[in-house]
């Protein structure tokens, strides 16, 4: 197989880089594959230990030049080290996953133009499984790693033939067409970051393979932060995620959708407007982020200019869109042309299963939606145009 470089971010990840990367250097088919750390945070002697092991495991690592002052996020820097490395071929990869037996060359196997190869998660019993991955207890944290129980293991699906169509880390792909669409959005922080780069790569034609006899162990986001057993950790991985979602909403005009398998499932992306009436602060929160466009038509609980200012206060430093934009203080006119497709609610009857049809109203709108006029619970929706946009979010 050809050389390729496995790129791997921590945000303090010290304790489970003890275990990921000596993992790589025992069961990987080439011994000299490259291995890029990105050390985004250092709160447990990360950077000392790299320096002591650099030769012994012959890897590189970069530092975040504003360390301990502020974060990339996981998607920056996994394109740090993307564009650091000198292989065609690229592997992301957690520092909470340990490498099975031959999973680079498996995988590798696959890999083609246009294709992005995943290896498959052996996860302990945390998370529910839609038959994506495998659930086998091999140790819940690295220092409790049954090394020797999950590489017997792997050796009994090293024949297995299994291939389905999914992606998730660790994936492989050539580094050139991951560039050619522009890396990940950095919009999307430490979370959401790989849901949206896979349906920007679904747009651009990608195929997605996941191979079954091509193995790691997940310890289910404990680098990240998403396993809630590292209370401290876990608070600030919920605040990402928090951001980042409503990030992917206002960028995709949904929220993340795949198959049981983990193949992304693309949602048109319209033009959309909302136009509001006896606005609340806590509507004006819950709706903004799914549309284009949000006109307080008239407000309660404040004046208009003072909901505005108030929400802009609170939300701008949370998003990269700019919201004196996206939040307006006056009457719709439906001759400015500007907005595909208008949405009124009057906050007064807007109910719980309107939030529910404003949620999922790309895909009411793709099935049944025709130029014109229509009433959807208590919402008014008219439709001027159907085009679509999700593909012009393809590259950044």
């Amino acid at each position: 197989m050809e050389k390729i470089t496995f790129c791997i971010p921590s945000k303090s990840n010290l304790r489970y880089l003890k275990t990921c990367i000596p993992s790589i250097r025992k069961n990987a088919f080439r011994p000299d594959h490259d291995i890029i750390i990105f050390v985004d945070s250092d709160e447990d002697g990360t950077i000392k230990w790299l320096e002591e092991v650099k030769d012994e495991y012959n890897l590189s690592y970069y530092v975040n030049p504003d360390l301990g002052n502020s974060l990339f996020g996981i998607g920056k820097a996994y394109d740090y080290c993307i564009e650091k490395s000198t292989t065609d071929i690229f592997m992301i990869f957690h520092a909470d996953m340990m490498l099975g037996k031959n999973a680079d060359k498996l995988a590798f196997d696959h890999l083609q133009l246009k294709t992005v190869v995943s290896a498959t998660r052996i996860e302990p019993p945390l998370h529910p499984n839609n038959g994506e991955k495998i659930i086998m207890d091999f140790g819940m944290w690295p220092e409790e790693f049954k090394e020797d129980e999950f590489n017997a293991f792997v050796d009994t699906y090293r024949e297995d033939t299994h291939i389905t169509n999914g992606v998730f880390a660790p994936w492989m792909m050539y580094k050139t067409e991951f560039l050619s669409i522009g890396g990940h959005d950095a919009r999307m922080h430490s979370c959401r970051e790989d849901s949206d780069v896979f349906n920007r790569l679904k747009l651009a034609g990608f195929t997605f393979v996941q191979p079954w006899n091509s193995m790691v162990y997940h310890l289910t986001g404990r680098g990240a932060g998403s396993f809630d057993g590292d209370p401290e950790r876990h608070i600030a991985w919920q605040k990402d995620m928090i951001k980042s979602t409503k990030e992917f909403i206002r960028k995709w005009g949904s929220n993340v959708k795949h198959t049981a398998l983990m193949e992304p499932v693309i949602i048109p992306k319209y033009n959309i407007a909302f136009v509001v009436d006896r606005c609340p602060m806590p509507a004006l929160a819950a709706l903004e982020p799914w549309c284009d466009r949000i006109y307080i038509a008239s407000s309660k609980g404040a004046t208009l200019e003072n909901l505005r200012t108030q929400y802009i206060f609170d939300e701008q430093d949370h998003t990269s869109y700019d919201l004196l934009k996206r939040v307006v203080n006056n009457h719709y006119n439906d001759a400015d042309g500007e907005n595909d497709i208008v949405v009124r609610i009057d906050c007064d009857t807007f109910d719980d299963d309107d939030f529910i049809y404003i949620q999922q109203l790309s895909e009411i709108i793709k099935d049944s939606g025709i130029p014109g006029n229509f009433e959807l619970g208590h919402l008014s929706i008219a439709i001027n145009s159907l085009n679509e946009y999700q593909n012009d979010l393809i590259n950044v």
